[in-house]
């Protein structure tokens, strides 16, 4: 019995020293007192709607080996309707952020490829409902997909890490999001400049704070 005793307090203390100590979160009020996300403007963000900006977009993100990803899709909000989302993929490199809408049969074969490509790591954050619903409405199952809230996690901040904790976290900066704009029509041939704006921040965040853990 003392041997067996002895194990399990063994198998203990291996188990705490293989788990991270919990990480402080910062308070909403400590999150907005820091200055702001360096935000991207409109000048560096492409609106991929046709056969020929696929084209191009493709050949610039074919060049990268990492970028920010995220979705976006028109909200429901009748009991029991089915999001028939994502109407909107994002893909932020270095330079620029590729915001696809997927009405162009090309726009939706370029995207299935490059989130099929397991030589392009994605990151992002809260990635679940994406990996759920990609491959239903892109037929393609995601590969090298990375949720930044597993490697918050990891170190020791638990579960639920969202952009503007993770930003805050890692860069000390407060990051904006705006709820009306997060409710618009996704699902439109062309997004407003707002839309635009909105997306390809969300992926260039993602991209930010991966590249400062």
């Amino acid at each position: 019995m003392i041997v067996a005793r002895i194990k399990r307090l063994i198998a203990r203390a291996r188990g705490i020293a293989r788990t991270p100590h919990a990480a402080r979160r910062l308070t909403r009020e400590e999150m907005n007192a820091l200055p702001p996300f360096d935000a991207l403007g409109l000048e560096s963000v492409v609106e991929v709607d046709s056969a020929e900006s696929a084209t191009r977009a493709f050949a610039a993100l074919s060049r990268e080996t990492v970028v920010g990803f995220d979705t976006e899709s028109r909200p429901t909000f009748a009991k029991g309707e089915v999001s028939r989302g994502p109407h909107v993929v994002q893909f932020a490199a270095r330079r620029r952020t590729y915001v696809f809408t997927l009405h162009n049969a090309e726009c939706r074969r370029v995207v299935r490829e490059l989130i099929g490509s397991a030589a392009l790591t994605k990151v992002g954050f809260g990635l679940d409902q994406d990996r759920r619903l990609i491959p239903i409405r892109l037929n393609v199952h995601p590969q090298a997909l990375v949720d930044l809230e597993t490697l918050f996690a990891q170190r020791g901040y638990g579960r639920g890490v969202g952009v503007k904790a993770g930003i805050a976290i890692a860069l000390k900066r407060r990051f904006f999001k705006s709820k009306k704009i997060s409710t618009t029509n996704w699902s439109r041939y062309r997004l407003t400049p707002q839309q635009l704006l909105y997306a390809a921040n969300d992926a260039y965040a993602a991209l930010c704070a991966y590249q400062s853990l």
